[in-house]
């Protein structure tokens, strides 16, 4: 088979790439590659009932398939540069900017019409957050909800099966350059030739990325991993910065430490999840625009970045490890009240069952200061008591923390103002690049990376 360009990764980019390429230049041969499922065929097993934790299946409906991770996420976009990646410094800053602009555009032509744009600009949480040593960032937030972001990503795919070939349950074993342009190997022994290839495949897909960057020679250096814990609390706790700004992104820098602790991915009235990446059992939220879907509880990741230096490089292989010991002591997520955390005792089943605060996941009681490493777990304890000074409320005993939430970072790849690798042609988009780690960031990339690619034809 011969494409004129081909795309590993059905995620955030390799979707926007798919599209601009085939609005814009619809006599295009496209082929999308993706390991998981198409949208319709996406269900996690987990139900609460006869299913109560992950099983583990060959594919992650919540992680893989068409619209990649983010597909069943809260649908949020930040328009900003300054979270969510460093798009920005490959591209710059205004036309950054116009990209995430026009992927909103999309999004709402496409069935996000009649969502909300928030906003934190003049707001007086700024004010409050720094009275009180905490820093709220700048950005403007496309609220879709995970309902309304499936309509929009089934609504582009109807759209995108018209002019793209997909080649879904079909993982890309590796890439090969030959002459022309590239031979994308997949199945026994099967492939396909193309004269431009765009790889998107995500974080789930960082250990293919790290393996494929090695056999095509392709410099990377050590990123980084995102440690720490999800929170849930009564929704009316939070309801004053969630009613105004939906989406708080703040950070607060330790006083033991000095290590920055960020509150991240918030869902007003959601509910905790599982997240398979690898075959690691880590933590996760979603909410809902649709009121029948909302519960009376609010949950925020609490992360802490680890930067790491030379001789060190596997910064997601440290990440595993931490993951791993909370699936070797819980069998998967471990849940623990605040207050038992900092009595030093371990949450049973007992006092999770008397807690005001109702799970809204089937996690297993347990104590995460066996899990987390201490200089982690004290910045996350300081986190929440500064935050209960602006939500007064978040540091009371029933307040849940479920753990481990980990962030996979790929290895930053090396490429040019392209976006394009040292074999021209080969494009590495979205956060499986390590550049971006969000929807809006990595959709925006898909978009350039395929108008550069028209540019040249």
């Amino acid at each position: 088979m011969k494409y004129d360009v081909i795309i590993v990764g059905a995620g955030p980019g390799g979707i926007f790439s798919a599209y601009e390429l085939s609005e814009k230049q619809p006599g295009l041969k496209i082929a999308v590659f993706e390991a998981g499922n198409p949208l319709d065929k996406r269900h996690c097993p987990i139900d609460g009932d006869k299913v109560k934790s992950c099983i583990k299946c060959p594919t992650c409906a919540i992680m893989n398939g068409f619209g990649g991770a983010g597909a069943f996420s809260d649908g949020k976009y930040n328009i900003t540069n300054d979270f969510g990646g460093t798009l920005h410094e490959y591209i710059g800053k205004k036309q950054a900017l116009e990209l995430m602009h026009y992927v909103d555009e999309i999004n709402l032509a496409y069935g996000g019409a009649g969502t909300r744009m928030f906003s934190t600009a003049g707001t007086k949480f700024k004010k409050l957050c720094i009275q009180n040593k905490l820093h709220l960032l700048d950005a403007s937030v496309r609220h879709l909800g995970t309902d309304i972001n499936y309509v929009v990503l089934g609504n582009m795919y109807e759209k995108l099966k018209e002019r793209v070939e997909f080649f879904f349950r079909t993982p890309v074993a590796h890439i090969e350059v030959i002459e022309g342009g590239y031979r994308v190997w997949y199945g026994e022994n099967e492939y396909a030739d193309c004269e431009k290839c765009i790889v998107s495949v995500g974080r789930s897909g960082s250990k293919w990325m790290e393996k494929t960057c090695k056999e095509l020679e392709i410099p990377t250096k050590s990123n980084r991993v995102d440690i720490g814990v999800r929170v849930e609390i009564p929704a009316v706790i939070f309801s004053h910065l969630t009613d105004e700004l939906y989406e708080s992104k703040i950070v607060y820098r330790t006083e033991k430490f000095e290590d920055d602790v960020r509150t991240f991915c918030m869902n007003p009235n959601g509910i905790v999840v599982n997240e398979n990446t690898n075959g690691i059992v880590t933590v996760n939220g979603h909410s809902y625009e649709g009121a029948d879907k909302q519960t009376e509880n609010t949950n925020f990741a609490l992360l802490v970045a680890k930067h790491f230096s030379e001789p060190f490089k596997d910064s997601n292989g440290y990440g595993e490890s931490i993951a791993k010991l909370s699936n070797m002591l819980g069998g998967g997520v471990i849940v623990q009240r605040f207050g038992d955390l900092v009595r030093g005792r371990r949450s049973n089943a007992n006092r999770i069952e008397e807690c005001s605060v109702t799970p809204t996941l089937a996690a297993t009681p347990g104590d995460l200061s066996l899990v987390l490493p201490k200089r982690i777990l004290d910045g996350i304890i300081e986190m929440i008591y500064a935050l209960d000074k602006i939500a007064p409320g978040t540091a009371n005993d029933d307040t849940l923390l479920y753990g481990v939430e980990v962030k996979f970072y790929n290895m930053e790849v090396d490429l040019d103002e392209n976006l394009e690798t040292r074999h021209k042609g080969l494009y590495i988009i979205g956060d499986g690049s390590g550049v971006t780690h969000s929807l809006s960031h990595a959709s925006a990339s898909g978009v350039y990376v395929a108008r550069k690619i028209m540019e040249g034809r």
